[in-house]
């Protein structure tokens, strides 16, 4: 018995050890795949959870794009760009916290989230709380600078097959930039089906593809 006990006091520091290092272990994983800048998740990280989102009865897809970011760097400063990109990310991850969204920064100032909701006015209530978190001045070295942002999304509704993140956020995106151009804050479909093709997997026209959509 008191061998046991000896061998049991031994080994005790050991496991604490791996333990402590596993628990470092983890919280650097999970840091890996944040974004740096915005802390949130990578799109990775993002496309992971938000499948898992996806399964629910009733959610839906979202897509931010930052309205005159590429003006704010020209004319501001990549620094006050950096401050936009962080304070768009503290703001998603507030709205995130307040409607059980999955949040991520797709890259530059493109972001997505993916939630549940229980009908489409509590989707469109969440619609007109993002858009109005997003559109906050930014304090950039005392001044405040305006910043807007254009949403996509699409309503999955109580559907019992399998949804294409991918192709969601194909959607998303088209409905984005509808209403970038129409100068509405967010602009909503039912649609899983994209209505312009693709180049290089992002929609025609889009920064990136070589080609440009017709205006």
């Amino acid at each position: 018995m008191n061998d046991l006990l000896a061998m049991a006091s031994a080994a005790a520091p050991l496991a604490g050890g791996w333990s402590v290092h596993g628990l470092w272990m983890r919280r650097r994983l999970s840091a890996a795949r944040r974004d740096p800048l915005s802390g949130l998740w990578t799109r990775d990280a993002f496309e992971e959870r938000a499948r898992k989102t996806l399964a629910m009865p009733r959610s839906a897809v979202y897509l931010v794009d930052l309205d005159r970011f590429k003006e704010i760097n020209d004319t501001h400063g990549h620094a006050a760009g950096d401050a936009v990109i962080r304070a768009t990310g503290r703001r998603l991850a507030d709205w995130a916290y307040l409607n059980d969204a999955i949040v991520g920064r797709l890259g530059g100032d493109e972001f997505a989230a993916v939630a549940y909701h229980r009908s489409r006015a509590e989707l469109e209530w969440a619609l007109a709380g993002l858009s109005l978190a997003l559109t906050h001045p930014v304090d950039i070295d005392g001044r405040p600078v305006a910043v807007g942002a254009s949403i996509g999304a699409v309503d999955i509704g109580p559907r019992a097959d399998t949804v294409d993140l991918s192709q969601v956020l194909r959607c998303a995106d088209e409905q984005m930039y509808t209403a970038k151009r129409a100068g509405l804050p967010w602009q909503l479909t039912t649609d899983l089906t994209p209505q312009h093709e693709t180049v290089n997997g992002r929609r025609a026209g889009r920064p990136g593809t070589g080609e440009r959509e017709a205006a």
